[in-house]
């Protein structure tokens, strides 16, 4: 089934052309360049230049002359030195294709300079160990009604890297605000809270070379509190930039208010150059678009334009949807056909930024029928945060005809739907 469309007359463009804030034309431009130029870093050795190669074999070497075990995200990283012939010991450990994968993450957080990587390895081990963040996984801190709504993993990108995002705009309640980081013990508690969600986000990966070894950030600064969270935002970062070198493949800022350029700048000097090259900044009203470019629309949050609910993928993959786009001043039609009777289909429609009007019928194959109406058309408003979802029961073979009317807008929308139909029962 494709689209069809009946283009519409356009809104007349005003007499004057509109203004545009500096910061709104830097956001589209700097959205446009990093979803572009963005390239993730190779892990396999064939493809590492030999400036790399020599820095990697000399931090393995300093590694190897610690007589203690070093292990990050449950990947040795000196194995112990084969016993002597005839000694009787254990045989050495063959080598772990992971371990190459960590130490590099740590030798590009410091531009291959060894010993700082090795300082800043050895920093991170031994925070690790203190903070016990090996088993953070299993702890319950006290914040399940926070899961799914403030930080969460929630399906993959196109390429596979595991998806984490992040919303703090319920910390505009105070009562919610005060709960997490009210004093300094609810605030270790929601960093602890907070590391226990990275470290989901970390046994996601494979850490082998050609695997996925980073996650996507999602970050949705709606509503974000900017004052009140300062200093647990910048405790986040520097915990995060320091024990999770190379972990975020790409970091994309969605719902971004005007006042973003004062909170980048506030948070900016505790980012790496490296950190910053992979940013995507996504203004207010451009979600969907933005989000559509990285993540399928089945795998995308509802709140956000997609079609994903909380628990969906509990059972697994969901079943792939269809993507288009609507242009302004566009109508479009999406007709399901060969629909037996007794047949039921189910449906499910989403547009990034809606303000259109939507409606459904039913078309029989009979000439002599009547087409029935299954969903008056209606104005789907910009705030709707779900999609469409509906299903009929044909009591005769058909079509179903599915109607997005953007001829009032002139802005292009992207869309996305999927449908299932269950045959009559025998």
């Amino acid at each position: 089934m494709s689209p069809t469309t009946t283009p519409s007359p356009a809104p007349a463009a005003p007499s004057k052309a509109a203004k545009r804030g500096l910061m709104s034309s830097l956001m589209d431009a700097t959205a446009l360049l990093r979803a572009s130029s963005f390239k993730e870093d190779s892990y396999v050795a064939a493809a590492l230049p030999p400036s790399e190669l020599r820095a990697l074999a000399d931090l393995r070497a300093l590694l190897a002359t610690h007589p203690d075990p070093i292990s990050i995200w449950g990947v040795p990283l000196n194995p112990a030195p084969p016993a002597p012939a005839g000694d009787g010991g254990a045989p050495a450990a063959a080598p772990d294709e992971r371990a190459d994968v960590v130490l590099l993450k740590f030798l590009r957080a410091r531009d291959f300079r060894v010993r700082d990587a090795h300082a800043m390895l050895l920093r991170c081990a031994a925070w690790r160990a203190e903070f016990g963040a090996d088993a953070v996984v299993d702890e319950d801190l006290g914040f399940k009604d926070l899961e799914g709504v403030v930080a969460y993993m929630h399906g993959w990108d196109r390429e596979g890297h595991p998806v984490c995002y992040n919303a703090y705009g319920v910390f505009r309640d105070r009562d919610m605000y005060e709960r997490a980081f009210g004093d300094g013990d609810r605030l270790a508690r929601f960093l602890r809270w907070r590391v226990q969600v990275m470290e989901r986000g970390v046994r996601a990966l494979s850490l082998r070379p050609g695997g996925v070894n980073a996650i996507i950030q999602v970050t949705d600064l709606k509503d974000m509190p900017k004052r009140e969270l300062r200093a647990a935002s910048n405790q986040i970062l520097s915990l995060f930039q320091d024990n999770y070198p190379e972990m975020v493949a790409r970091k994309v800022f969605i719902n971004v208010p005007w006042y973003f350029s004062v909170l980048f700048s506030m948070i900016s000097p505790f980012l790496t150059e490296r950190t910053k090259s992979k940013f995507v900044i996504a203004r207010e009203g451009n979600v969907a678009e933005t989000l559509y470019k990285f993540i399928r629309p089945e795998l995308v949050p509802v709140q956000y334009g997609g079609l994903s609910r909380a628990g969906e993928l509990e059972n697994g993959p969901p079943k792939p949807a269809s993507e288009f786009t609507i242009k302004g001043g566009e109508k479009v039609f999406l007709e399901i056909d060969g629909i037996e009777a007794g047949a039921t289909i189910t449906w499910d429609l989403v547009v990034g930024g809606w303000d259109l009007e939507y409606g459904a019928e039913y078309v029989p194959a009979a000439a002599d029928s009547y087409t029935l109406c299954v969903e008056k058309t209606r104005s789907v408003p910009a705030t709707a945060e779900e999609p469409v979802h509906n299903a009929f029961t044909a009591r005769e073979a058909g079509k179903m005809v599915l109607s997005i009317d953007n001829s009032g807008s002139r802005k292009r929308k992207v869309a996305a739907y999927r449908y299932f139909v269950r045959k009559p029962s025998a």
